[in-house]
């Protein structure tokens, strides 16, 4: 649903529906096998340019070195071009910074945007609230990453 923006662009500047839904097919397809920690490493050239199960998983990382990197769908040259690329440095811990505790689905989906939500209403000014929409995830005003969103 979040991606939705993204493909309609494509729409509008006039692909074909037909060309969107199979490179959604595609991505979709690539994905599979990056979900995995069977695969190591790939050789050197390959994990230049693309999305690896090395790669995938420091997307996954809850650790710190591994936060907001490695967005690359199937090519990891972009992560590499916009700065957001990581390399696997150290066994990546699974889960989220801050643990929800609860399993219902609709909070597991949804809770980071009523905390972004709750962020925006506490803040003191417009400065503040576009800082907490359009900057990363944990940013405060004062720099100490202390937001409600942690």
């Amino acid at each position: 649903m979040t991606a939705l923006p993204f493909w309609a662009i494509l729409a509008l500047l006039g692909f074909a529906s037909w060309m969107i839904l199979t490179q959604q097919a595609v991505s979709l397809i690539y994905q599979f096998w990056i979900h995995t920690e069977r695969v190591k490493k790939l050789p050197r050239w390959f994990e230049f340019i693309f999305n690896t199960p090395s790669h995938h998983r420091v997307h996954h990382g809850a650790n710190e070195i591994y936060l907001d990197r490695n967005y690359g769908g199937i090519l990891i040259v972009w992560d590499r071009i916009f700065g957001t690329f990581q390399g696997e440095t150290e066994r990546p811990r699974y889960g989220l910074t801050k643990n929800i505790h609860t399993f219902r689905p609709t909070r597991v989906a949804f809770h980071k945007f009523a905390d972004l939500a709750r962020d925006v209403r506490a803040a003191k000014g417009w400065r503040e609230r576009l800082g907490y929409v359009f900057r990363g995830p944990g940013w405060s005003p004062d720099g100490s990453g202390g937001s409600v969103r942690g």
